[in-house]
């Protein structure tokens, strides 16, 4: 279990200077008195620098299709003032949350998208599925919603789906209620739950049910009440999720038990997910629990435990990962595996491409945990294509094998910077037998990198110099490239307008801001 605190910052010159009363006098000059002489010289014209201006609430709540939503008043941050309306409970019906100025939706806790719909979809008879009978909560670009108590996170139960698309521009916010307060510094984190994300996918590791049965289910790690995932459709949809920022979250629900940005249990490949930024997430940036998992163009800045983490027997294709590591905090950039039951079918099978992944200081949580910037272990199976590694002062990769058929890694046009040590290998891998995994000097790999990146994150000469993978091979989600990284060159700004920034990692102008803040339009 983590701790946490937060920081109360006083006094207007802490705050964003659209905050400051009107007293506040930037320059007040030298006292003296300031003589006027009245000429009848045209004057020239003169446009006024533009300033800030604050928010200012909303005149109530809108209406949805259940009518639930609740007018809580106001809040104020140094942004200014915004309605506060409060999603019920649990959402019965799809709704839509529009985008209105100045006003913002809250998270009085758990909500529910739906109610859980069991483990089969149910096509016939009373208890069909239908449109009007599941619910799909829909969220328009640049509607922000905010957790207003710590054990508030959104669960999107099995047949009902969420369809959060924002734009580059007018990204989905997800954040804490300290961030709309102006609370929040560049370290604070595991403020509220989370996203999450219900299928009906295959899943290992059951809580109830069995893998061999065909009935392995999963619950919610952390929830008090049933928040059940799995099932054997591994084409089922949960929604989409596009442009969206998952900012401070984390909290423990339970003993050891914390949420990530967000948490896909048992999603089929029917989900789509793109363009997702995790913030400050207290343990993973992401984790998928089992399930069939497609994902591009996913930024995790500040993760506390991994910013990647893929287990339960999932099945992944990920493309354009940029994971940036809290300094010299969290354990690694990703962990992948099976928990130990490494006679599960599925095995978590995972192939990546253009990954850049920073973590520039030695963490002791990960010195005491998974003791690399890369665990593969478990019941699972790795490819790694067209990405750049940089952990100077830490060990790249470690292998642990167990298990009759123990877990595999190959790769494609990787390259990492490393510390001396580089590979460490546990059960039935040793250091040598992970570095013959890795293969430095065939399918131009190399462990004995120098990074050359620029503005954190930006292929350099170094990393322009070496020759792709054609990812395609893989899978047929992926697409062709001609670059390894995350990040081609200046001129490739996928990431650019809908992340947000901070002290550790700039992503220009032009994007919603900085991430202590929130977008006042």
């Amino acid at each position: 279990m983590k701790n946490f605190k937060s920081l109360l910052l006083v006094g207007c010159g802490a705050l964003a200077l659209s905050s400051c009363g009107p007293s506040d006098i930037a320059s007040p000059g030298n006292g003296g008195n300031v003589t006027i002489t009245n000429t009848t010289t045209t004057p020239p014209v003169v446009t006024p620098t533009p300033t800030s201006t604050l928010v200012t609430p909303a005149t109530g709540c809108p209406t949805i299709a259940d009518g639930s939503l609740t007018d809580e008043g106001t809040i104020t941050g140094p942004t200014g003032t915004w309605r506060a309306c409060s999603l019920p409970a649990r959402i019965n019906k799809s709704i839509t949350l529009p985008k209105v100025a100045g006003l913002l939706y809250r998270l009085n806790g758990r909500v529910d998208v739906g109610t859980d719909r069991g483990f089969t979809k149910i096509t016939t008879g009373s208890l069909a599925e239908t449109a009007t009978s599941t619910a799909t909560l829909t969220i328009e670009p640049g509607v922000i919603v905010y957790a207003n108590t710590g054990i508030s996170w959104l669960a999107v139960n099995r047949g009902n789906k969420i369809n959060a698309v924002g734009t580059a521009t007018q990204p989905i916010i997800f954040t804490s209620r300290d961030n709309i307060l102006g609370l929040n510094t560049e370290t604070s984190q595991g403020q509220w739950g989370g996203v999450v994300l219900m299928g009906r996918a295959r899943v290992t590791d059951c809580t109830t049910g069995s893998v061999a049965a065909g009935t392995c289910e999963r619950q919610t790690e952390g929830s008090a009440d049933p928040a059940l995932y799995g099932g054997a459709d591994n084409a089922d949809s949960s929604g989409t999720m596009s442009y969206v920022q998952i900012r401070y979250s984390g909290y423990v629900l339970g003993a050891d038990k914390e949420l990530q940005s967000l948490t896909p249990s048992g999603i089929g490949s029917g989900t789509t997910l793109n363009n997702i930024m995790s913030y400050n997430s207290s343990d993973d940036g992401v984790e998928f629990f089992g399930g069939v998992a497609n994902m591009k163009n996913f930024v995790s800045v500040g993760a506390d435990d991994d910013s990647l983490d893929v287990d339960m027997g999932t099945t992944g294709n990920f493309q354009n990962l940029l994971l940036i590591q809290r300094s010299a905090k969290g354990d690694a950039l990703m962990e992948i595996d099976s928990n130990g039951n490494e006679a599960d079918t599925p095995r978590t099978t995972l192939k990546i491409s253009n990954l850049t992944g920073l973590q520039p200081e030695v963490s002791t949580d990960n010195e005491a945990n998974d003791q690399a910037a890369m665990l593969v272990r478990g019941n699972s199976d790795v490819t790694l294509a067209n990405s750049v590694i940089s952990t100077p002062k830490n060990e790249c990769l470690r292998m642990n094998g167990s298990g009759t058929t123990p877990a595999t890694f190959a790769a494609r046009s990787v390259v990492m910077q490393c510390n001396a040590t580089k590979f460490l290998g546990t059960g039935s891998y040793n250091a040598a037998a992970v570095s013959t995994a890795f293969g430095s000097g065939a399918n131009n790999n190399n462990d004995s990198f120098v990074t050359t990146l620029t503005n954190l994150f930006i292929n350099g000469a170094n990393e322009l110099a070496v020759a792709s993978f054609n990812p395609t091979t893989l899978a047929s989600f992926f697409t062709a490239v001609t670059s390894i990284g995350a990040v081609k060159n200046t001129d490739d700004k996928w990431y650019a307008g809908w992340t947000c920034n901070s002290s550790t990692a700039d992503f220009g102008t032009g994007n919603s801001g900085a991430c202590t803040s929130i977008p006042t339009k």
